[in-house]
């Protein structure tokens, strides 16, 4: 396990560890209140954000995938935000530059905050749903949802 004071990143398990997570994941679908036991035995109740955080990390590492835990105020640079959002960094430039996204400077170097690409990256993504549905809007409206048109020939 890698670690540095923002993130942690743990490796795929190995597939002995992947049955003991199995076992853990039977544990986890019970319904049963998230307890946590220390090493000491002490129950420690745990919140269920965490809960559902710590559940997801099971099912990701029992089916041998890496996991990455990553704080909200994690900085990016642009190329890594540009890689985060799957666009060139000259167009995430040209976003930061046109206020589409908050940024701040480290020195000269642009950094942008993990939340703010989320909510960046949220908004797209309504934005996206709403051209889609006054997309369809216009499609049923003329008649063509049901149509047997198959375009230009």
């Amino acid at each position: 396990m890698k670690m540095n004071t923002n993130t942690t990143t743990e490796n795929a398990a190995s597939p002995g560890d992947r049955d003991l997570l199995a076992h853990v994941q039977k544990v986890i679908d019970g319904h049963e209140g998230p307890l946590m036991i220390g090493r000491e035995g002490a129950n420690v109740e745990v919140p269920e954000p965490l809960f559902h955080i710590l559940t997801k990390a099971v099912r990701l590492l029992a089916s041998g995938q890496s996991i990455t835990i990553t704080s909200a105020n994690e900085e990016f640079t642009t190329q890594a935000a540009a890689n985060f959002l799957g666009m060139s960094r000259p167009h995430l430039v040209k976003l930061l530059e046109d206020k589409k996204i908050p940024f701040h400077f480290v020195g000269t170097h642009r950094r942008v905050y993990l939340r703010d690409l989320q909510m960046f990256e949220a908004l797209r993504a309504k934005q996206r749903r709403e051209a889609l549905d006054k997309l369809n809007e216009r499609v049923i409206a003329a008649g063509l949802y049901d149509s047997d048109y198959k375009g230009e020939e």
